[in-house]
């Protein structure tokens, strides 16, 4: 028995927002969360305070969520949602305020529970007692609209932890094209190499199926197609990458991710690079490690991009060669070394770092079986720029 779960209503296309007028008639508290200034200075959070109170919903802002949120913030903002008592909880913004939204309505419904409770899969309790969910997000990557999962921060160990679980996945999605219209340059190429990884890992993860594979190559086609013209800022291609990304979405709750993200997962709290930026920089050399274990696989994502090559091998090749053409193209630097991680902060983490991401969640789903030691290997081919062989 296997289980496919998106959000019961995803509504799309410019103007998106203005649907929940009619969605959310009936309800009478939203409690929104956000994250730093974008959604209030492009005039966002305004828009969607303004039509939740012309459906007769009062209204409550949580701000500030930082860009990785951490354990504090979640437990202030469920404080806030048990002391306002909403049925509706929102955000917009980007994964950040979602994720961490996410979270909060964990301890609102369930007080009770500690972070430790359910910082392990699928371990969070029964939802939708006191709320549903809304998201509405702002940037085109991590598509936490459409997914099971939330990272949130522990910044007392630098780690950060994947929550999965089915219950959180939003009731309720809004692909508002209008509003990643606002992204700067390189957040777009960030977010837009997330997504990449996203469809990438689900494609070849353990549970992927026929349900996922085509939302997953769709993605990856739609990325490659538009992420360099949504990079340079034209709009429609940034309406088009807000499809692909949600796409990558659907096909990464289900199907679940890889080593690429495990590694992402750690490095990113400890070298305070970038998520999508960190997968950036791993996904060539993750390709090239397994597909020891998945070559097949990767070939059919060469030949959906109509690649050169005709063996596995060489459409593996030409796949991993298309990503590193895309990051240059993207302006991504290639190792970790060129984002500024000096070999002595690489090297005393090294351990750490590839030991946590051993015992990510994500590594379970991973088509190869892996240890700390070749996750090692792999982290320092992506910093001294060396192509993994082995």
């Amino acid at each position: 028995m296997a289980r496919f779960t998106l959000p019961r209503d995803l509504y799309y296309g410019k103007g998106a927002m203005e649907e929940l007028r009619q969605a959310l008639q009936g309800y009478k508290k939203g409690f929104i969360v956000v994250g730093g200034h974008s959604m209030q200075k492009n005039g966002f959070l305004k828009k969607l305070e303004d039509i939740l109170q012309e459906a007769g919903l009062a209204t409550q802002v949580f701000e500030g969520v930082e860009p990785d949120p951490s354990v504090e913030t979640v437990m202030r903002g469920a404080q806030a949602m048990r002391d306002f008592a909403p049925d509706v909880i929102l955000s917009i913004g980007g994964g950040s305020p979602m994720d961490a939204a996410k979270a909060m309505w964990v301890f609102y419904e369930h007080p009770e529970k500690t972070f430790d409770d359910i910082k392990d899969p699928f371990t969070i309790p029964r939802l939708r007692q006191k709320a549903i969910f809304v998201a509405i997000p702002s940037t085109s990557g991590t598509a936490s609209e459409v997914t099971a999962f939330s990272v949130i921060t522990d910044y007392k160990t630098l780690v950060k932890y994947p929550l999965a679980d089915f219950n959180i996945t939003p009731d309720i999605a809004i692909l508002d094209e209008d509003i990643p219209l606002t992204m700067p340059k390189t957040l777009t190429a960030h977010t837009g190499m997330d997504a990449l990884t996203h469809a990438t890992e689900a494609y070849v993860a353990g549970l992927h199926s026929d349900f996922s594979d085509p939302l997953a190559l769709k993605a990856i086609q739609m990325i490659f197609d538009y992420l360099p013209a949504s990079y340079d800022g034209d709009a429609a291609a940034r309406g088009k990458m807000h499809v692909a990304q949600c796409l990558a979405g659907m096909a990464f709750s289900n199907a679940l991710l890889g080593i690429a993200h495990s590694l992402a997962h750690k490095v990113g709290a400890q070298y305070e690079i970038p998520h999508g930026c960190c997968n950036a920089i791993l996904l060539p050399n993750v390709v090239r490690y397994n597909a020891k274990a998945c070559a097949a696989r990767y070939a059919d994502i060469a030949r959906a991009l109509n690649l050169p090559g005709t063996t596995d091998e060489e459409l593996v090749a030409a796949y991993v060669a298309a990503v590193e053409e895309l990051n240059r193209r993207l302006d991504i630097a290639p190792t970790f070394r060129e984002h500024g991680v000096s070999e002595e902060k690489f090297e005393s983490t090294l351990d750490f770092v590839a030991t946590q991401a051993f015992g990510d969640p994500c590594t379970g789903s991973n088509p190869r079986q892996t240890s700390p030691e070749d996750l090692k290997k792999i982290l320092r081919c992506c910093y001294e720029g060396k192509k993994v062989d082995f």
